[in-house]
């Protein structure tokens, strides 16, 4: 792809992505069981209150699609960042153990301790920050690598897996509220999960522009990086540290949402190239428009049941993303 080409379609792009966004705002609050129109959105909006759907909107969607926006960036930004310090197209939030992490911690709290349930979404942080440390750590023989990070992560993510069936094959009767979980999504989510995931996401996202060229000078190779000044071990793990952090604060409040840190940085990477300069911002906004979209389309597509918006993404991007294998994009 030469370079007038990307330039046009960052230009594109960027012209397109608020548009893009309140196509998806909008979506989310005026889809539902109750459909409401563009106006009496906008009245609610301006005469809180004072209109019919105020309760629908203020207490159910307007909550559900922020915490859906702030998912989506998050967890596109955490895999568009460990892509590229990783040098692994496979990379995403997953590999370094943060969903293992958050969901056994999720499952330890719901099922062991079900009176501590107000407390799960800081469980769940906790067990996402605690396993990546540990993979870094089981990865470090007089240094680090991206292989020893992702054979570490591969490893855990399964001792984890196993843990948490365990938990629930000698739990069975408390299963119940840990199956949604572990599907990913946003259901029975509002402003008490968006005030607590908010913190967390809101310093994360605005570390990203700060890491891009930290994670373009490590996709050189370690040699590289080192030979222009860069600690590359010291950044390595800070830029890791930044992903477990957005990633970990998507898993506290929507469980185990899986393929959008995978498949969004793809998608963005095949239209403007490598740089994370370009890509970190636009993953966030492409994230964050696929998470609300899913999510809305999870909860309306199939009325009156309310799928798990990890499980239509799934659906969705298991096969993207062999469409992308097929075609040997990824070797690339």
């Amino acid at each position: 792809m030469n370079i007038s080409v990307r330039k046009r379609r960052r230009r594109i792009l960027a012209l397109a992505s608020i548009p893009l966004l309140l196509v998806a705002l909008l979506y989310g609050t005026g889809s539902g069981s109750v459909a409401i129109g563009l106006m009496n959105i906008w009245r609610s909006l301006l005469h809180r209150g004072e209109m019919p759907y105020d309760t629908i909107l203020w207490e159910l969607r307007i909550p559900r699609v922020l915490i859906g926006l702030l998912v989506g960036a998050c967890l596109a930004a955490s895999g568009a960042l460990l892509q590229g310090v990783m040098r692994n197209p496979l990379a995403d939030p997953g590999i370094i153990g943060v969903s293992a992490g958050g969901g056994a911690a999720a499952v330890i709290a719901l099922v062991l301790f079900p009176q501590m349930a107000y407390l799960l979404p800081g469980f769940a942080f906790a067990g996402a920050l605690l396993s990546s440390l540990l993979i870094y750590l089981l990865s470090w023989d007089s240094g680090s690598s991206p292989v020893r990070i992702v054979l570490a992560g591969i490893a855990i993510n399964a001792l984890l897996g196993g843990v948490m069936n365990a938990i629930m094959v000698l739990n069975p009767d408390r299963i119940q509220n840990v199956i949604p979980w572990l599907s990913g999504g946003l259901s029975g989510r509002s402003w008490p999960h968006l005030g607590f995931m908010l913190p967390y996401a809101a310093v994360g996202l605005a570390l990203v522009p700060f890491a891009a060229r930290t994670v373009n000078l490590l996709m050189l190779g370690d040699q590289s990086a080192a030979a222009l000044g860069q600690h590359v071990e010291r950044q390595r793990f800070l830029v890791i540290s930044l992903a477990s952090l957005l990633a970990g604060a998507a898993v506290s409040v929507a469980g185990l949402v899986g393929f959008v840190g995978l498949i969004v940085p793809h998608a963005i990477r095949l239209l403007i190239g490598e740089d994370q300069r370009f890509l970190l911002p636009y993953a966030m906004v492409g994230g964050a428009v696929l998470m609300v979209v899913a999510d809305t389309a999870a909860r309306t597509w199939f009325d009156p049941i309310e799928l798990p918006a990890g499980i239509l993404l799934a659906c969705i991007g298991a096969p993207f993303f062999l469409i992308l294998l097929k075609r040997r994009r990824l070797a690339r």
